[in-house]
């Protein structure tokens, strides 16, 4: 049964209730920071953010791709609760969320971007256009700019700027009219737009003009699409770094699982073969990442150019990360650190808590909306799986938190290709700091020593850990039940069902 919800009362806005900036960053990793210790990267941004704030070093997402992740982030509650396992699979209505309960508090939570959510189509008709995408929007957000991948808006913005958006595709690649140097790669290229017309500038850009207009306190909730791919930047980001100089992949493990074995087979998620082009991917990343840090540099700047910084609480993190070539793979499927690993920076002044501070105890995205609840002195719901890191901001360290971190991949859409039932098409991870126990639902369990071997590359199958990992992981992660919608998915065609892939009736 999904706990119910606490109603909180309306009108509990008060002269002290912060103003909220939530900004998720879509697929960065947590080592892409300069002030994690990157040895190329220029994030100046978020170091100074992580340098008036707290930054959260073992920090980790619960769900990949896009769509379950955000829904974690956004309910406080894990993979194996709310069950909308991919990008398309229904959030259930049963479940409050961030944007309604700051809404019942008195907020108008904003949202600029995305957020992935696929409505429940109980609550509905069979012919409501949110059926047939996976990007529709989170209850309880007011949309104040739409930004889903078909990125309409953001054409229409370049249009008014002179450019000719008839081709838009050209816009998601490199320009072909320059010549790409022998020592770069496929991704060199620079996109045919310029550094103050790229979709993190449009973004950031609406909010600035929507912030004088705003009474206080505001919620805003920032979705960026970058660095997602695909991987194309603006001059003089494309050529920042070097392909020559980034730094070597982590290569693939002697692992020989049926999983790892036929994820590359998924094709978006198989790495480069060439190096140059590897490497050049690499390099094009890290652009990426540096044009975002200077366009949120916009917007945090802005909050201190107003005197908004004060007194607003500022939450930074991701939905996921991205391979980048370790393991000889890219995106975010799967269970490796760097797909799970992410950032989360949090700045509120009006505690008074210390700054600069890291906190290398493992905190989860779940742990967000329990946080930002707490900050806005607002009561948690009790589905809530996540608790609040305030202790932490305020430099208190919590008498009872986790000694351990735990994600789930739920690789169901794909199981024609693994060959098992949809019900066994799933992982869940248990890690703590001396090992990792991925755990399948029809396939072998895989275990890694950490200490011996942080790269994840020799699975072992006898260890005197793996048993207290199982029984760990065995606590955390309940038996599904009460999962109508698991296996439904929208699609362009409507909603479809897995188990008999056709428009749902």
């Amino acid at each position: 049964m999904v706990p119910g919800r606490w109603q909180t009362p309306a009108g509990r806005l008060t002269l002290q209730s912060p103003n909220i900036l939530l900004i998720t960053i879509d697929q960065w990793r947590a080592d892409c920071l300069g002030v994690a210790g990157h040895p190329l990267v220029h994030t100046p941004a978020l170091d100074n953010l992580a340098a008036d704030g707290v930054r959260f070093a073992s920090h980790y997402t619960q769900a990949s791709p896009c769509g379950p992740s955000r829904a974690s982030l956004h309910t406080g509650t894990y993979l194996h609760t709310h069950r909308s396992v991919f990008n398309g699979t229904p959030l259930d209505a049963r479940f409050t969320n961030i944007a309604l309960e700051f809404r019942s508090a008195g907020y108008d939570p904003l949202l600029f971007g995305y957020t992935d959510t696929t409505v429940d189509p109980r609550t509905t008709t069979d012919d409501d256009p949110r059926l047939f995408t996976y990007e529709g929007h989170l209850p309880g957000f007011r949309v104040a700019l739409p930004l889903p991948e078909d990125r309409e808006a953001w054409y229409r913005w370049l249009e008014s700027r002179g450019h000719d958006v008839s081709d838009r595709g050209r816009f998601l690649q490199g320009r072909t009219d320059v010549d790409v140097p022998p020592e770069r790669g496929a991704t060199w290229a620079p996109s045919p737009y310029a550094t103050d017309e790229t979709e993190t500038a449009f973004v950031i850009g609406e909010i600035l003009e929507t912030l004088p207009n705003l009474c206080e306190p505001w919620f805003i909730h920032a979705s960026i699409l970058r660095p997602h791919p695909p991987f194309v930047v603006p001059d003089p980001y494309h050529d920042r770094y070097s392909p020559a100089e980034v730094p070597e992949p982590l290569p693939v493990g002697d692992t020989g699982h049926p999983f790892l074995d036929v994820l590359p087979e998924w094709g978006f998620t198989r790495a480069p073969e060439d190096e140059l082009d590897r490497r050049q991917l690499q390099a094009t990343y890290y652009g990426m990442v540096d044009e975002v840090d200077d366009q949120v540099g916009r917007l945090l700047n802005a909050l201190d150019d107003t005197g908004l910084a004060d007194h607003t609480a500022v939450v930074v993190t991701s939905d996921h990360g991205e391979m980048l070539g370790d393991h000889g793979l890219v995106s975010k499927m799967g269970f490796h650190d760097q797909a799970f690993h992410i950032p989360l920076i949090i700045r509120y002044p009006a505690l008074n808590g210390p700054t600069g501070v890291v906190i290398n105890d493992f905190t989860e995205n779940v742990d967000v909306m329990p946080t930002l609840l707490d900050l806005g002195e607002l009561p948690l719901p009790d589905q809530c799986q996540g608790a609040s890191v305030r202790p932490f901001l305020e430099g208190r360290t919590p008498e009872i938190w986790r000694q351990a971190t735990h994600w789930e991949f739920d690789f169901r859409v794909f199981a024609r290709t693994v060959h098992l039932p949809l019900d066994d098409c799933h992982l869940a991870v248990h890690r703590d700091r001396g090992g990792k126990l991925v755990q399948f639902g029809g396939m072998p369990d895989l275990f890694f020593d950490l200490e011996s071997d942080p790269g994840e590359q020799h699975p072992l199958t006898d260890h005197p850990a793996i048993v207290p990992c199982r029984s760990a992981l065995a606590e955390w992660r309940p038996s599904f039940r009460d999962s109508p919608l698991v296996n439904l998915l929208a699609t362009p065609n409507g909603m479809i069902t897995l188990r008999d892939p056709q428009p749902a009736s």
